[in-house]
């Protein structure tokens, strides 16, 4: 019903989904990710009834889908087990299987829920996050992007880490597309404010050895020169694990670096 990150087949994309393999890679790895475990991609289709919802994603039937999945679903007595080992906050976040791939990214076309504490709560999030799975904006990308007839989706429940500041990193600039820098926008508190685009984040531009090249901050300065380092540092691993340029999301609790996401730029 569960797979923690440290498990061998959590590594897996198929079992996984994009977002749940990565974190696993990463925890195998030594890089510095919160606790968490999946609940694999096969669990929904086990707990709904699979032809009946592919008959409504193939009729793009979103309302339909939705709406079946919020009243049929059960969220397994293990996984609340599983959450309650974790204890706190947790980020609930969706894990498609054609997620995060090398060929589309399919972020944001599904739930992530942030700051979720206590069994009915973290529940009703995972019911949530399957439901997303067939949103109209779901439907119509995967309907584009992948097949329709793919109802693999994973969902990952995550230590929340208290972020006192946060955001993201792209190991190859994603505008100049040099290869010789990397851009890193940061702001105080979650970085979810900057995938969103909630607030203007500061924007750091450095080398390989994360010596500052060029900023832009519409306030005060958000990341030190060590912070810089360290994080470019990390960007540098991981665009080695993966062997392509990497979008990374990360935060920073108590002077610790966390590692929350890892995809392939999919926009060079």
């Amino acid at each position: 019903m569960i797979l923690w990150f440290s498990a061998s087949e959590a590594t897996d994309v198929e079992i996984a989904g994009g977002k749940g393999a990565s974190l696993a890679a990463m925890t195998a790895a030594g890089f510095p990710v919160p606790a968490g475990f999946i609940l694999p991609s096969h669990l929904m289709l086990q707990v709904l009834d699979a032809a009946k919802l592919a008959t409504l994603a193939r009729s793009r039937d979103h309302a339909g889908a939705m709406a079946y999945v919020r009243e049929a679903a059960t969220v397994p007595d293990e996984v609340l087990s599983a959450y309650d080992t974790l204890g706190g906050k947790v980020a609930v976040r969706s894990s498609a299987s054609a997620e995060d791939s090398d060929a589309a990214s399919y972020a944001g076309q599904q739930e992530t829920f942030l700051a979720i504490e206590g069994r009915e709560a973290v529940r009703e999030a995972v019911v949530e996050c399957w439901a997303s799975f067939f949103s109209e904006r779901a439907i119509f990308y995967r309907g584009k992007m992948g097949s329709l007839d793919d109802l693999r989706m994973a969902v990952v429940v995550q230590e929340m880490v208290p972020a006192e500041k946060a955001g993201v990193m792209f190991t190859v600039h994603p505008i100049t597309r040099r290869k010789d820098r990397m851009m890193i926008e940061a702001v105080h508190g979650l970085g979810e404010q900057v995938v969103s685009g909630e607030v203007t984040p500061a924007q750091y531009v450095v080398d390989r050895k994360g010596r500052l090249k060029k900023t832009a901050k519409p306030g005060e300065d958000v990341l030190d020169a060590a912070e810089l380092t360290e994080l470019s540092g990390f960007g540098q691993r991981l665009a080695e694990h993966y062997g392509v340029p990497q979008d990374i999301e990360w935060a920073i609790a108590s002077g610790r670096l966390y590692l929350l996401q890892s995809r392939p730029i999919t926009t060079l």
